[in-house]
């Protein structure tokens, strides 16, 4: 007989955030090192650099387990209170048992269901659009946002990061209020201009930097609604802060749709790509106990070159989504950091390889970010619509196809990781006032979509 077990309550969470284990941060990051290492070694994980998109499905579902076994033994630590929240076993199951497996966002003609898949799933990726990449003017954060919603297969946006408010720039508390008060304006505005104003933001509010300011915009009367999402962090690793779980607060309180966003480090203390792997899944688990979470969004980065492209990166990429896609089934989005510049060959050999992995591995996609998302204003809309086109255009291929494709890419690219090429921005590219693309980066745009194609990468 099963016993039913109600689910933790977030006022429970803040409770457990003041009463459980107390730790030093540096007594956490030690027991977080030393689990995984005896849990990789435990279920026998190991990274095959030979094969970057394994299609073993005894390998993600023993990743799978081993996150369960280290995320109840571990929890997440709370830094301001220096106390772990931890779950039972069978907490974090039935957890994982009543969290949703989709959610509505947009409204009007753009209100859609956003489905977890699985892998080799022939149900198209979400492919979620922009980047939180920083521009310099309001007009180019209007372009911008007109490019990425005129992309026929996007389902939501991100909004890139303004700079300034007229002429100002933003870095103080206050100003941070008014910018992102002011992007959001200036996002509805671009996605009117494309035709379609019912398009759901996923990454509010990304001109927000302090918590107070996120809050603030999301005031309705701002323009933002219920069929938005909300990213709400965890930091590495398995950390939070009383400001999150404040914005959390808030946020559930009216029902918001939050986002769980985490960025698993290669290299970090979760050590390699095998206890990497467990500690990605381990985030998803944190999604749904702590921020009870509705949609998800990670990017796992390699701490050396700070990409998403390494070989490395790919595996734990996507032996973590196989294990979330085939067990906890939620909607995830994979976000991948390239390390080389717009306008570039590498570029695109990147992008090829992370939607390859991500789409085979059964999870939904972000599109591109040039330079690590460092450079200002280095985003390209035409480069968000060829990710768009392939994460399609593979659906449904099977993983050992997909491998075989991504061993042909990264032989092109991988040597340069650490010293990647620089490309051109936006205004080198386009025309701002028509957001036209050029002439001489449309012919390098259809040159490289040729060479991508004739590799085997069934994109037109």
């Amino acid at each position: 007989m099963r016993i039913f077990l109600a689910p933790v309550s977030f006022i429970e969470i803040l409770n457990r955030s003041l009463t459980g284990p107390a730790a030093s941060e540096r007594e956490f990051d030690y027991k977080v090192g030393s689990k995984l290492r005896e849990l990789v070694k435990k279920y026998d994980i190991k990274y095959d650099p030979e094969n970057p998109i394994p299609s073993d499905d005894s390998l993600a579902d023993d990743v799978y387990k081993a996150a369960i076994e280290f995320y109840a033994d571990v929890g997440a630590y709370c830094m301001d209170t220096e106390r772990r929240i931890t779950f039972t076993e069978e907490e974090i199951k039935e957890g994982i048992k009543n969290a949703p497996h989709a959610t509505l966002f947009g409204e009007g003609n753009e209100a859609k269901i956003f489905s977890a898949r699985k892998p080799e799933s022939k149900d198209p990726p979400w492919c979620h659009v922009g980047a939180g990449i920083s521009v310099s003017s309001e007009e180019l954060l209007v372009k911008l946002v007109e490019g990425f919603a005129s992309i026929p297969e996007t389902d939501s946006i991100s909004v890139p990061t303004l700079m300034e408010v007229d002429g100002v720039p933003i870095r103080t508390p206050p100003l941070e209020v008014y910018g992102s008060i002011r992007m959001i304006a200036l996002a509805h505005e671009g996605m009117k201009r494309a035709g379609r104003p019912g398009l759901p933001i996923l990454n509010l509010v990304s001109t927000a930097a302090s918590q107070i300011a996120g809050i603030a915009a999301t005031a309705p009367q701002f323009g933002i609604k219920p069929t938005d999402g909300w990213l709400v962090d965890a930091f590495p690793d398995l950390k939070i802060y009383n400001d999150v779980l404040t914005k959390a607060a808030y946020l559930l309180n009216w029902g918001a749709n939050i986002g769980a966003c985490y960025t698993p480090l290669i290299g970090g203390y979760s050590g390699g790509p095998e206890g990497t792997a467990i500690m990605s899944v381990a985030y998803a688990i944190n999604g749904i106990m702590v921020l009870k979470s509705r949609y998800q969004l990670y990017y796992v980065s390699n701490i050396i070159n700070g990409s998403s492209s390494s070989r490395d990166a790919l595996w734990t990429l996507s032996v973590s989504a196989q294990a979330i896609s085939r067990n906890i089934k939620v909607p995830i989005i994979h976000l991948s950091y390239q390390a080389a510049d717009s306008a570039t060959e590498m570029l695109f050999y990147e992008m090829a390889a992370a939607m390859l992995a991500c789409v085979a591995s059964g999870i939904s996609v972000e599109s591109n970010h040039p330079s690590k998302a460092a450079i200002t204003e280095h985003i390209l809309p035409m480069e968000s619509e060829f990710y768009c086109k392939v994460a399609h255009a593979v659906t449904g291929m099977k993983r050992s196809e997909a491998n075989e494709l991504v061993k042909t890419l990264l032989p092109k690219y991988e040597k340069d990781l650490s010293n990647p090429p620089k490309g051109k921005k936006y205004q080198e590219c386009y025309e701002v006032k028509t957001g036209k693309p050029k002439e001489e980066y449309l012919k390098f745009y259809k040159s490289i979509v040729k060479k991508i194609a004739d590799l085997g990468i069934p994109i037109e």
